[in-house]
């Protein structure tokens, strides 16, 4: 009974860290429904809100990557730690999206003639 007990609790502590290994990612659409009516004031608004969300989710990026390698060290001495770790870039996904928005939304505004 005592290497079931230690197995259903391995298995247990198992779950719940592969829980925590990081969220599931949610980028951004590069083209939207909503485009083709944007004017020039809310093509600037968008590129501005998307460029402080770049800046949010890149220090997210360095606190994950921080993460990792913190993980990463003790899991040496405790391999279970190793499930904790986030495979998923989820940061770095959703930054790569918004730089595409921000480079389409560019070139939208210049089709548009915005200016700069």
């Amino acid at each position: 009974m005592n290497i079931s007990y230690r197995l259903m609790t391995a298995l247990l502590l198992t779950a719940l860290l592969a829980g925590c290994a990081g969220r599931t990612p949610k980028p951004v659409a590069i083209v939207q429904p909503v485009d083709r009516q944007m004017d020039c004031n809310a093509i600037v608004s968008e590129v501005r809100s998307n460029s402080t969300q770049i800046g949010e989710l890149g220090r997210e990026d360095g606190q994950k990557v921080g993460q990792n390698v913190a993980v990463g060290i003790v899991g040496v001495l405790i391999p279970v730690l190793w499930f904790g770790m986030d495979f998923q870039n989820a940061s770095g996904k959703e930054g790569t999206a918004l730089e595409s928005r921000n480079q389409y939304l560019s070139t939208l505004a210049q089709q548009k003639n915005c200016g700069t």
